[in-house]
C-alpha cells in the first residue's frame, strides 16, 4: 500500500463482522454484513422480504454460469479462443524473424498479466467492463468508459470486414473464380493472370498487378481517389453489412447461454481450413522464401523503436486486451472457476496458433513476392485487404478452387462474427450492469442490442462508399490503434497494482481458484507492465507519422485531425471521469481521495480457511493486508 493512501483517512475505519446467525452466500461468494446484532437482513427475512441488499439482488438478477451462461469451461475458453483467433500474423509481414524477440517480451511482461487481470477482475466482481472499475477503485472507472468507448468504435468498423467476406462468399459461387482472371470489365491492361512465369514480368514489374489485387480495389471497393471523394454507396455492400448486422443480431440477442452452443463448430472449423492453406502454402514456388523471411531474425532491426511498438500492438491486438471484453467474458464464470490456468493455456494456443498461421501466410507471400519480382516486405501492402489478396491467391492455386473459396470465406465470416458478437455483448452487459433497473427487464436487453446494432449499421455506411476505404483505415489506425490501448493498460495496471492493492488481488484470485498465481505477474503488474507500456506508449507518440494508404495516397490535414478525435475520444475518458468525480463529491479533498479509492464494500473478501469453508470476518483479514488496504 502507497503511503500516500494510508495517510489519506489518517485512521483506519471501523469494520464489523459477520451476523452469526444469517450468513449468505451468493452462489459460493462469501457476503459479509456490516452489523452483528439487529441484522437488518434478519428483519427483512422475519417480515417475508428479500434477504439481499438491492445491489446483490441485481447481481443475482443477472443469469450466472451455473444457469448455463457460458455452459462449461469449455464454452468460456471457446468464446474467449473466438475473440482472440486471428488467422495472419497482421504486422509480420514488414519485420519478419526480427519480430519474434520483441513479441515475446511483450507477451510475458505485458500480454499475459494484462490477460489475466482483466479476466479475473471480470470474475471476482461478477460486473461488465465499466461496474467492475467502479466496484474496485471509484476514481479509475473512467477505464472502463474508455474500454467501451474503443468498443463501440471497434463494432462500427470491425463488421465492415465481415461485409466484405460475405461479398467475396456470394462471388464464389461460381465456375471460375472473378478475381482468378483478367478478362473482366473491371481488369486493366496491366493485369497479368496467374499463368505468366515471372520472366514475362521482366522490366515492367512496377505497372503489373494481379487479377486478385483488381478484384479487391477494382470490383469489391470501386475505391476513389481519396477520403475528400466518398462517392456513392455501394449497395452491394451495404446489403452484405446489414446481414452481416442480422446474423450478429440472433447470434446474442438472447445471450452467451444461446450463443455459446454455437461457439463449438466456429471455434474448432478454422484449423481445417488453416492446415489446407498451411499444406497448400509450402508447396507453391517461392515458399521458402517466404518462410526464410518469416523465421530469420534481422538483429539489426531490434534498434529501431517501431519494431518494438508493433510487437505491443500486435500482442494487445491479437489478446484482445483494455477492450473490457475479457472483463464481461469472466463475468460469466463460476466465481471458482480457475480463470488462471485458462489464461494462461488461452494466451499460449493464441500465440502458437499465430506462430503456425504465420507459414502459411508467409508461404503465400514468397510466392507472390516470386511471381510479382517484389520483395516480400512490399507484397499486399493493402493492410487491412491482406486476407483479401494474399489468402484467395492460395485459394484460386487449389483444385476445385471455388468450393475452398466458399469454405475459407465461409471461415472468415464466422471468425469475424465470433469477435463481433463478443464485442457487442462486452458493450451491452456493461449497459445493462450500470442500468439494471432499466434493461434487466423482459425484452428491454433485445431491445438494446437492436439499438447498437442499428446505430453502429447507420454508421457503417459511410465506410462502405467509394471512398469508404479511407474512413476505415482512419478507424483503424486511431479509433483502436496501439496508442489507446497502451494508454488504458497503464492505468489498468496502475490502478490494480498501486491502488487497489497487487497482494490483496492476489488473495482475491487466491480465494477464487485455491493458489495464488506466479509471483512475477505480480511484479508485472507493479513495476513491468506500467514501465513497458508507458515507454511503448511515449515511443508511438515520438515516432508518429501521418497515416497513408498503401504508401501512396496521404490523408489531408483534417483527415489526421478527425483521426485524432477519434483516438482521444477514449484516452480522455479516464482523467475526465477522475476530475468530474472529484469536483462532484462534497466534503474535504481528503475525504473524496479516500472515498474514490476504497473499494466496494459488497465485494467477496479473501477466506484463508479455503473456498469451501464458512466465510470469514473482515476483521480477521485486517493483519494480513493492512500494508495494501487503504479503507
Amino acid at each position: 500500500m502507497c503511503p500516500f493512501f494510508l495517510g489519506i483517512s489518517g485512521r483506519w475505519p471501523e469494520i464489523t463482522g459477520l451476523c452469526s446467525v444469517c450468513t449468505v452466500r451468493e452462489e459460493g461468494r462469501p457476503t459479509h454484513f456490516l452489523s452483528s446484532a439487529g441484522c437488518s437482513t434478519c428483519l427483512f427475512r422475519n417480515l417475508g422480504l428479500s434477504t439481499l441488499p438491492l445491489e446483490n439482488q441485481e447481481r443475482q438478477s443477472r443469469p450466472r454460469a451455473k444457469a448455463g451462461d457460458l455452459g462449461t469451461k469449455l464454452a468460456f475458453g471457446l468464446w474467449v479462443w473466438n475473440l482472440v483467433t486471428s488467422l495472419a500474423p497482421h504486422v509480420v509481414e514488414r519485420l519478419g524473424g526480427a519480430f519474434f524477440i520483441p513479441y515475446l517480451i511483450f507477451l510475458f511482461t505485458c500480454g499475459i498479466p494484462v490477460f489475466l487481470l482483466e479476466t479475473a477482475l471480470g470474475q471476482y466482481t461478477s460486473q461488465g467492463g465499466i461496474t467492475a472499475w467502479r466496484k474496485i477503485c471509484p476514481i479509475f472507472e473512467g477505464i472502463g468508459y474508455a474500454s467501451q468507448m474503443i468498443v463501440i468504435l471497434l463494432n462500427v468498423y470491425y463488421i465492415i470486414v465481415l461485409a466484405w467476406a460475405l461479398f467475396y462468399l456470394f462471388s464464389s459461387f461460381t465456375i471460375d473464380l472473378p478475381w482468378g482472371s483478367c478478362h473482366h470489365e473491371w481488369n486493366t491492361e496491366h493485369c497479368v493472370g496467374f499463368q505468366k512465369t515471372n520472366g514475362s514480368l521482366n522490366g515492367t514489374s512496377e505497372n503489373v498487378t494481379s487479377p486478385v489485387i483488381e478484384f479487391w480495389e477494382r470490383r469489391v471497393l470501386k475505391i476513389s481517389d481519396g477520403i475528400q471523394h466518398l462517392g456513392a454507396l455501394r449497395w452491394e455492400l451495404a446489403l452484405c453489412l446489414l446481414l452481416a448486422w442480422v446474423i450478429c443480431y440472433f447470434c446474442i440477442w438472447k445471450g452467451v447461454k444461446s450463443t455459446g452452443k454455437v461457439v463449438y463448430f466456429t471455434a474448432t472449423f478454422p484449423y481445417l481450413m488453416l492446415v489446407v492453406l498451411l499444406i497448400r502454402g509450402v508447396t507453391l514456388p517461392g515458399a521458402a522464401q517466404g518462410i526464410q523471411f518469416y523465421l530469420y531474425p534481422n538483429l539489426t532491426r531490434l534498434w529501431d523503436p517501431q519494431v518494438w511498438m508493433d510487437a505491443g500492438t500486435q500482442i494487445f491486438f491479437s489478446f484482445a486486451i483494455c477492450l473490457g471484453c475479457l472483463t464481461a467474458l469472466g463475468s460469466y464464470n463460476k466465481y471458482h472457476n480457475n480463470c488462471y490456468r485458462d489464461c494462461i493455456a488461452l494466451c499460449f494456443l493464441n500465440s502458437g496458433t499465430s506462430f503456425v498461421a504465420g507459414f502459411a501466410i508467409f508461404s503465400i507471400l514468397g510466392f507472390m513476392s516470386q511471381e510479382q519480382g517484389v520483395p516480400i516486405s512490399e507484397v499486399a501492402e493493402s493492410g487491412p485487404g491482406l486476407a483479401f489478396i494474399a489468402y484467395p491467391r492460395a485459394v484460386v492455386m487449389l483444385p476445385f478452387s471455388p468450393l475452398w473459396a466458399c469454405c475459407f470465406f465461409f471461415m472468415v465470416v464466422l471468425l469475424g462474427l465470433d469477435s463481433q458478437f463478443v464485442c457487442v455483448e462486452s458493450l451491452v452487459t456493461a449497459l445493462v450492469d450500470m442500468y439494471p433497473r432499466m434493461f434487466r427487464k423482459k425484452n428491454r436487453r433485445e431491445v438494446l442490442i437492436l439499438a447498437v446494432s442499428v446505430v453502429s449499421f447507420l454508421v457503417g455506411l459511410v465506410m462502405l462508399t467509394e471512398g469508404g476505404m479511407y474512413v476505415f483505415q482512419l478507424f483503424d489506425y486511431y479509433a483502436a490503434s496501439g496508442m489507446c490501448l497502451l494508454f488504458v493498460a497503464i492505468f489498468e495496471s496502475l490502478c490494480v497494482a498501486w491502488v487497489y492493492g497487487a497482494r490483496r488481488f492476489y488473495d482475491n484470485i487466491e480465494d477464487m481458484i485455491g493458489y495464488r498465481p506466479w509471483p512475477l505477474i505480480k511484479y508485472c503488474w507493479l513495476f513491468v507492465t506500467p514501465a513497458v507500456c508507458t515507454a511503448t506508449f511515449l515511443f508511438s507518440l515520438i515516432k508518429y507519422t501521418p497515416l497513408t494508404y498503401n504508401k501512396k495516397y496521404t490523408y489531408p490535414w483534417w483527415g489526421d485531425a478527425l483521426g485524432w478525435l477519434l483516438a482521444l475520444s477514449s484516452m480522455v475518458c479516464i482523467p475526465a471521469w477522475s476530475l468530474y468525480r472529484l469536483g462532484t463529491l462534497k466534503g474535504p479533498f481528503r475525504e473524496r481521495i479516500r472515498q474514490l479509492v476504497c473499494p466496494a464494500e459488497d465485494l467477496p473478501q479473501w477466506n484463508p480457511a479455503g473456498p469451501s469453508a464458512p466465510a470469514t470476518p473482515r476483521t480477521s483479514l485486517l493483519r494480513l493486508t493492512e500494508l495494501e488496504s487503504h479503507c
